[in-house]
This record gives structure tokens, sequence and C-alpha cells, in this order.
């Protein structure tokens, strides 16, 4: 789709003036112009069937007209993004097989390509025993006891695939739809195309639990997209945000601070025209001022009952655990606030990540017990509160880990064949979609790659990831890039 510029149309054969003299004129104007953009209704839109989604929410965020409507009706209004560093194992995890305790100890039986480390050692099978849960009869591994109580919301994947066999280019394909780096991540198109819901949050949110992915910042950038859509990290701890608290502790001094900063940007528009950077300042200089008092009501937990603190696990004897169960706290208070996309990485557990190319148990074990409870009471609070129908909730590494040992007791990075799962928002519940071979090593059915998850995310948000387009580099670029299509099977 083409044709996504912000000029406007005039009748033909009346004289208007041009964008500069417009500015010029109004320069006294434009931070109230600004203004009105940031205070004004709560952003609801997404794509409009008559223009650019895209164009349209940043025209909005710029205060030119109000946010357009998603694509369809939407299934979800909400993504929360439980990122799983590191890549779990899928064959320790959701895709039990049999056949690697009958092979126990013994070379895989099978053509293997050269792997990342090339340190092929015996088939290793799971040192978990894996058991049916729920009605659907899901089988989980005993990494999973709590996950596994929830089976019956879980649309579980066992065929998802990636295009790249290390870290930090898949963490980019993962986030971004591309394995090169500076591509918008998938939390920026969403608050792009969709605007966002609060009033005093950004709209794309990154709650940090310790690690930020290889691949770093980039992970949560705009990319091209305009600056106010990348991603804002939240770290863990009393003071989730720099500077939070004002520097003079007078508000009123602040505010005519940030005016002034306002005329001053006024004036540097109305003689360049549009410049991103600096109309980004103005709405972030804006929306850094609500924050102030948005993030403390935020992080304020004492208003949550016992039961609820307990359900997430914030009384566990297990640091990491009460960690992540803040953060899954946090998810769910930001979805009740209106915040579009938030992601969650995971705490330091003292391990790689979920990286284990050596003691495979112990550290699968201390990662699994750090997040498994936070989840599962994430999904129970959810669906109690009335929220998990319109919440889509991700579960998902970069790729997943061989079914053969690295060494002796390690297993090595995989993209041919891995497991994610999702829940609500329109998903099908407690259902198992595609395939891997009899080891875990390669999908063999119904094979999907990131592309497709892209695109069935944003289809339950409403959106045609061919139709959410931004006009650069002399082409339409989306984030399934010419790829994908919507797994119609993973529905409800």
């Amino acid at each position: 789709m083409s044709g996504h510029g912000r000029h406007l149309t005039g009748h033909l054969g009346c004289a208007r003036p041009s964008r500069r003299e417009l500015l010029l004129s109004g320069a006294h104007g434009f931070a109230a112009l600004a203004a009105t953009a940031l205070f004004g209704a709560p952003a609801r839109g997404g794509a409009s069937a008559a223009g650019a989604p895209g164009a349209a929410a940043f025209a909005a965020a710029s205060g030119d007209r109000p946010l357009p409507v998603p694509h369809h009706v939407p299934r979800a209004r909400n993504v929360i993004f439980l990122y799983m560093d590191g890549a779990p194992s899928q064959v320790d995890t959701f895709d039990p097989k049999p056949r690697l305790a009958r092979e126990h100890g013994q070379p895989i039986g099978m053509a293997i390509p050269r792997t990342q480390f090339d340190d092929v050692g015996t088939v290793l099978q799971s040192p978990w025993a894996f058991k049916p849960h729920g009605e659907c009869g899901l089988p989980v591994s005993a990494l999973f006891p709590h996950v596994g109580g929830c089976a019956d919301e879980l649309c579980v994947v066992r065929s998802m695939t990636s295009r790249f066999p290390e870290h930090t280019s898949a963490n980019y394909f993962l986030h971004t739809g591309s394995g090169l780096q500076g591509r918008p991540s998938m939390g920026s198109w969403i608050s792009y195309g969709l605007g966002t819901e609060s009033d005093d949050l950004p709209g794309f949110v990154v709650l940090d639990g310790g690690l930020i992915p290889p691949g770093g910042l980039d992970n949560f950038n705009s990319g091209f997209l305009p600056a106010t859509f990348q991603g804002s990290i939240f770290k863990a701890g009393d003071e989730p945000v720099a500077n939070l608290a004002p520097a003079h502790g007078d508000l009123g001094r602040q505010r005519r601070k940030l005016d002034l900063l306002a005329a001053l940007d006024a004036e540097v528009s109305a003689a360049t025209g549009h410049i991103d950077p600096v109309e980004s300042a103005i709405r972030n200089y804006e929306l850094a001022f609500r924050m102030q008092a948005a993030v403390p009501a935020l992080m304020d937990l004492s208003g949550e009952t016992a039961t609820t603190r307990r359900l997430y696990g914030l009384d566990h004897e297990y640091g990491h655990t009460r960690t992540y169960g803040t953060l899954c706290l946090l998810a769910r208070r930001l979805v009740e606030r209106g915040v579009r996309f938030i992601e969650l990485t995971c705490p330091h557990v003292g391990h790689d990540r979920w990286d284990q190319h050596q003691n495979l148990k112990a550290g699968h074990e201390d990662n699994a017990r750090a997040v498994d409870q936070p989840i599962a009471g994430l999904l129970k609070d959810l669906r109690s509160r009335g929220l998990l129908d319109e919440t889509l909730v991700i579960w998902a590494g970069e790729f997943g880990r061989t079914p053969m040992a690295q060494g002796t007791d390690g297993r090595d990075h995989n993209p041919h064949g891995f497991t994610i799962w999702m829940a609500g928002g329109g998903t099908r519940a407690g259902c198992v979609h595609g395939a891997t071979d009899d080891y875990g090593y390669f999908a063999v059915q119904d094979k999907l790659e990131v592309h497709d998850l892209h695109a069935t995310m944003l289809h339950l948000l409403g959106m045609d990831h061919t139709r959410m387009t931004m006009r650069f580099g002399g082409r339409d670029m989306r984030l399934t890039d010419v790829h994908g299509h919507v797994v119609e099977a993973l529905l409800a």
C-alpha cells in the first residue's frame, strides 16, 4: 500500500498557505497543539479502512486527526509477551519425546546439520517426567507444575522455527521480523498501528527482570517508525524509571519549564517543518511529566490482596520467583491501565539465562522455578478478572534446543523446531498445533515461522499484517516483510 504521506489535499482552485507559513503564523499555539494530542481523549484506534494505519496513528499522535479504527473487529486489545531469554528446551518442557529415553546415551539415528558449537554428544533423555494436565490432557513436564494447571487455557505450537541459530540475530528476528539490527520491534509496530488507551503511560512497556537480551535495546527500538513508539524500560526495584521524582519537588516550576521547552521546540518546528525527534521530544516530555504521578501509583502494590500476592508468588522463598511474580502482577496492572504491549524479561538466576549448554538440569530447574508460579498466577488472575479473553499472552524463546547432548549434560541451539504457547486473546484454548519428529529436532507437521506468529498476533488485534505499513527506503515496510500468514487453526 502506498501514498502514506501526511500532506493535506486542498480543493482545486483554492489558495492555501504552505505548511511552513501555517506553522510560522501559528507558532505561539504549537505547544498547545502538542498538549492537545497528549491531554485529549484516549487513543483507541488502529487502522483506517481508507488509509494507512500507521500513518494515521502517527498523525493522530501528532494532533492532526483522531486515531483510526482497526481493520476488522479485534479479539484482543493488549499483548503480554513472556520472553524466555536464551531458549528453553522444547523436549524438556511441552514436547515429550519417548524416543530420547529409549536411545539415551546412543548416537542420534538421523542426519543432523552442523550445530552452533559443533560439540555433538549422544542422545540425551529429558531429566523430567511428563504427565497430562487439564481436560485437554496436555502433557507438560515437571518443570512447570503451575503452568500445567492452566493447560486448558493454552494454545501450544510445537512446530515453530527460526531462520537463525545464534542469539542476537534470532532475538532480532523474534522481536522485529528481521535478523538484522535496526528494524522496529513488534511492540513498536502495535502501538504505532493501534495507539494506546493510556493517557499517562507509554503504549509499549518492557518490564526488565534483570536480563536484557543479546542484541540489546534494539530489540525494543522503534527503528524507522517515529521515536515516540519505542519501548520504555521499567526496571525492577524501587525506582523503575530514572528521574521519576521532580528534581526541585515543585511540579508548578517543572510545568513552567516544560512550557518553555515546548515554545522553543515550536520555534524550531516553525522554521524547519516536521522533524520527528523534535515532535517526539515534545510528546515525551509531556508523557514523562504525567508518568511522575502514574508510575508510583502503578508500582504501589499495597492495594493488592494477600491472596493475589500469594497467587503470583510474592511470598515465595526463592527471590527470583518474587521478582518475576512482581513483574507479572505489574503486567496485569498495565493491561488494566490500557498499555497496549508489555514485554517481560527474565530474572538473572545465576545461570546463562535458559541457555544451558551444560548443566541442563540445574539451569532449567532454576529458571522454571523463577517463572512457573508467576505465569500461572497471571493467567488465573486475568481469567478471574475477565481480562484474559481480550489479553493475548505469548510465551516464547528465540529458538529451541537439540535432543542430543552438547558435551554430556547440555543442549545446543536448535532453530529447526521448537515450542511456544499462547493463551487468551481469541486463541484456541487447550490445543496443540504442529509436531516435530520423533527426536524433537525438526518441525515436520504444520511448520510455522516467526512471520506467521506476527501475522496471527496482529490479526487477533484487529490488524491485517499486509496493510499495516510504513513507507521507508522507497517501499512499504511491515512487521512481516513480504512473508507470513494468519494461522486459522490457532484461532478460537
